[in-house]
């Protein structure tokens, strides 16, 4: 049995879920980590209304991803129970997954739309807020991405 990094061969299929689901968890960390570092930063260099635009920003989207998550693992659990992809049953679990993710875009809209129109933020504190899972993937990806491709590249060895 070849070792790599505590990677069993035989088990390749687990182990790249396990680094899946490793580096996703690595993400909702890191996702809260840089949200608390944009804060304190934005309202140490600019004003509590900056920092408080991050922080609605960061919380809508870091709500967002969970939500998304949660229902990307139920869909999966679902369809793989189900079995075949062509099962009507799967096709409407695919369909719900859609409604309840075009659903939830709609609610956020609808939630932007009643902060700028009700309250005072800052555009760009609100952007970067928004914009803190996606650095996050960016930066946990680049940093520890390796654990998932150094998996795949073993299974296909």
């Amino acid at each position: 049995m070849i070792m790599n990094k505590d990677v069993d061969l035989k088990n390749t299929d687990t182990t790249q879920e396990a680094a899946g689901v490793m580096l996703l968890r690595y993400v909702q960390h890191f996702n809260w980590l840089l949200l608390a570092v944009l804060i304190v930063g934005s309202w140490s260099f600019s004003s509590w209304v900056v920092a408080q635009s991050v922080l609605i920003g960061g919380l809508l989207a870091n709500v967002s991803f969970f939500l998304l998550r949660r229902d990307i693992q139920r869909l999966i659990t679902n369809v793989s129970e189900l079995g075949q992809a062509g099962n009507p049953v799967t096709k409407q679990e695919k369909i719900k997954f859609f409604f309840k993710f075009y659903g939830r875009l709609v609610a956020l809209f609808a939630i932007l739309f009643l902060l700028f129109t009700s309250f005072t933020i800052n555009t760009v504190g609100l952007l970067i807020g928004l914009s803190t899972v996606m650095l996050s993937v960016i930066i946990v990806v680049l940093s520890k991405g390796r654990m998932l491709y150094s998996v795949q590249g073993l299974k296909g060895a």
